[in-house]
Formats: structure tokens, C-alpha cells, sequence
């Protein structure tokens, strides 16, 4: 019996009625089942960590995960995939499902992102800046239909330059595109601030200017049809609340 339960036992022992609040915490106390959270990989460590402090006051609740690009779990989401929630790293993605009824209820802006440069470890080729990028053999980015490949897309525009493609090595998702970098394959590559940072020294970072830097606006919605619909909304609930936001910070993102 946890905690909780035990006072709620006693309260009613003594035959003393509970308040709203209390017979709402109790009712998602009592709320137990899987759910399946589809998130943009750059989450990854982030929702994992979400998910862990999620349990300690919902341990009948098991979170699992599919990690991938925010482009490709929407064909998967449409395809008929379960999924109980959808985190994407842009809310064109949500929007896409929104627009068909695929998403319940008006989707949230819960966590904002920049991009960033990242080189081998001890920058080799001196590069300094987007425009320094055509010293690199080798550049990684993101998939072009994946929301990291169209926000680095928007940043090379915005410093004016521009990659032969026959240089580029494209990732399916975010973590590929810095995987990339860190496992020697190329000299370069654009992702989000938070994946970078992530990477602890495995790279050198090279700051994006504001000027030529874009924002990532990360979107949440429970998806329609969920087969545990209440415990979908809870973690959704969660990721909003001030606990959520503050995980959220601790791994660089900002807040909406």
C-alpha cells in the first residue's frame, strides 16, 4: 500500500469524505497500464529522465518509447502505429495529425531548442563558423523532410551558405546526424544545442550566432484513440507541469 493509499484508508475509516483534490489524486493514483510515447529522438535522455520521476508518484504507469524522427513518426502515427503520445521537434508534425483528427485537443508548445555546430574534438580544420563549413570534407545533417534537416536548411540560408549536396552525409534523425561527427565519418555537422551539449567532449562546439540560429519548437498531444487515454494525459499533464519543465532544463531546453 503506498503512502497515499494508506491516508486515504484512514480518512475513510473514519468516515470523513474526500476533498475534490484529494479524490483526484486518488484517482490517478489508482491509474495503472502502458503507454506508448512517440517522441523526436533529440528527446531521447531528456523523456527518459521524464519518464523515471513520472513513476514515482505513478508506478502502475509503465512509459515505453519510440525514439525517432519527427517526420517519420507521423507516417508511422498515420500508418496505424501505436502510439498513446506524440512529442515532436516541431509543431508542423502535430499539426499534420491535428489536421486529420489524429491528435485529441489543441497540442502544446512545452520546450524550445537552437542549433548548433559541432566539429571533431579539437577542431582539425579551424572551423569557426556556418561559412567556415566548406573546409569540411565531409558534413553531416539531418534527413531534408526531418525537423533538424529543415531548421539547419533555414540556418545555412540565413548565413548564406550554401553545401554541395555530394558533400553531405544526410542522418535519419538528429542523434545519427551528431553520430556522425563523433564517430569520425565527418568533419562537421548542424544539430540541436541540446545533442551537442549532450555529447559531453566527445566534440568541439562552435556557438551559432542568434543572427543565423533558429528557434525549434518542441509540440506534445495525446494521440486519438489511445488505449490508456488517462495515462496518456498524465504524462502529457507531467512534461507541462513544473517538475517536467525543470528536467526539461537540465538537459539545455527552454522553456515555451
Amino acid at each position: 500500500m503506498t503512502k497515499w493509499s494508506a491516508v486515504v484508508a484512514v480518512v475513510a475509516a473514519l468516515g470523513v469524505p474526500l476533498s475534490r483534490p484529494a479524490q483526484a489524486a486518488q484517482a490517478s493514483a489508482d491509474i495503472k497500464g502502458t503507454i506508448v510515447v512517440s517522441a523526436a529522438a533529440s528527446l531521447t535522455d531528456s523523456f527518459k529522465a521524464l519518464a523515471r520521476e513520472f513513476r514515482r508518484t505513478h508506478s502502475k504507469v509503465r512509459v515505453t518509447f519510440n525514439f525517432g524522427s519527427s517526420s517519420a513518426l507521423v507516417s508511422q502515427i498515420q500508418a496505424g502505429a501505436p502510439a498513446d503520445v506524440f512529442a515532436a521537434a516541431d509543431a508542423s508534425s502535430i499539426d499534420k495529425l491535428s489536421s486529420t483528427g489524429q491528435v485529441n485537443k489543441s497540442p502544446h508548445i512545452f520546450a524550445r531548442n537552437s542549433l548548433s555546430l559541432v566539429v571533431k574534438r579539437g577542431n582539425p580544420l579551424g572551423i569557426k563558423s556556418l561559412t567556415d563549413m566548406s573546409k569540411a570534407r565531409v558534413i553531416s545533417l539531418c534527413a531534408k523532410t526531418a525537423p533538424c534537416g529543415i531548421y539547419a536548411a533555414s540556418a545555412l540560408q540565413r548565413a548564406g551558405v550554401s553545401i554541395s549536396e555530394s558533400k553531405v552525409t544526410r542522418g535519419v534523425d538528429a542523434k545519427a546526424t551528431l553520430g556522425a561527427v563523433i564517430n569520425g565519418d565527418a568533419d562537421a555537422a548542424v544539430v540541436y544545442s541540446t545533442d551537442a551539449l549532450s555529447s559531453k567532449n566527445a566534440v568541439a562546439i562552435v556557438t551559432i550566432p542568434q543572427s543565423q540560429n533558429v528557434t525549434a519548437m518542441y509540440a506534445i498531444a495525446q494521440v486519438r484513440g489511445s488505449k490508456n487515454a488517462r495515462a496518456a494525459q498524465l504524462f502529457v499533464d507531467f512534461v507541462m507541469s513544473a517538475r517536467g519543465q525543470k528536467i526539461l532544463s537540465t538537459f539545455g531546453f527552454l522553456k515555451p
